[in-house]
């Protein structure tokens, strides 16, 4: 018999290492990414049921359906869990992920027009645990604001978790996405990617390849002398990890 949805996020979150600060500081880009998600989705969720008192970190399916519980079983095993976290409104969310997943079990009907509010943080609490809130979202390691939820709730979609996506997007210092256009290869389809990252006093200009990794490339060097015909656009981290996710999938064959 496999295990309801509940547990089995209930093992995701039993999983993590939540004093391991050191797993953050090597996820800063991705998590900050899947924080965004995560609050983009929340927000459209509060809006949907009039919840936007309790934006960001709150429990969804009690808005939903306030008659879902979650298994007493389940629930043990999360507060035993729970008393060591901080702070209050993560673990708010990881209880409110739990009963989601219960949720999800026995009411689909009332979730097929939003995505799962969920996942996404559940994939950065896996990527190097909590956060702290303060003035901004301290995910360790980088820092985003939380502004309001109209904001969130109209910001550019992040749809990619896929793990090795994620990865990609990681890497020490401040990146600046190039994506490589030409006719036929418009801005949302282009020949490929491009990086400049600047880490400290040193810069490095990598292109996403068909290895599937960043690999050092002279392009952005040989266009600003004139001597490469192929123009480029900057884009966002967003549209590079389509980029990124579309040539996995063509090239790996997976979905």
């Amino acid at each position: 018999m496999t295990d309801k949805p509940s547990r089995i996020v209930l093992g995701r979150l039993q999983a993590i290492n939540w004093a391991d600060d050191s797993a953050a500081f090597g996820h800063p880009h991705s998590r900050a990414l899947l924080m965004r998600e995560y609050l983009r989705r929340a927000a459209l969720w509060a809006k949907a049921y009039d919840a936007e008192p309790s934006w960001p970190f709150f429990d969804i399916a009690e808005h939903v359906d306030a008659g879902i519980t979650t298994p007493p079983d389940v629930v043990d095993e999360l507060e035993g869990l729970l008393e060591e976290l901080a702070p209050a409104s993560l673990r708010t969310t990881c209880r409110g992920a739990v009963r989601w997943a219960a949720l999800q079990e026995a009411r689909s009907d009332l979730l097929t027009n939003l995505p799962n509010p969920y996942e996404p943080l559940l994939v950065m609490y896996e990527r190097g645990g909590g956060y702290y809130l303060e003035e901004y979202l301290d995910l360790n390691g980088v820092m985003i604001p939380l502004r309001d939820v109209e904001s969130n709730a109209s910001a550019s979609p992040f749809l990619t978790l896929a793990p090795a996506t994620l990865d990609a997007l990681d890497a020490e210092g401040e990146m600046t996405y190039y994506a490589k256009i030409s006719d036929g290869y418009p801005r949302h389809s282009p020949r490929g990617i491009v990086r400049r990252r600047v880490d400290g006093d040193r810069m490095y200009d990598e292109a996403f390849t068909r290895n599937l990794r960043w690999e050092p490339t002279e392009y952005l060097r040989l266009y600003n002398l004139g001597h490469n015909d192929i123009d480029h656009v900057r884009i966002t981290e967003i549209e590079a990890a389509a980029f990124i996710e579309s040539l996995t999938a063509k090239l790996t064959g997976s979905p």
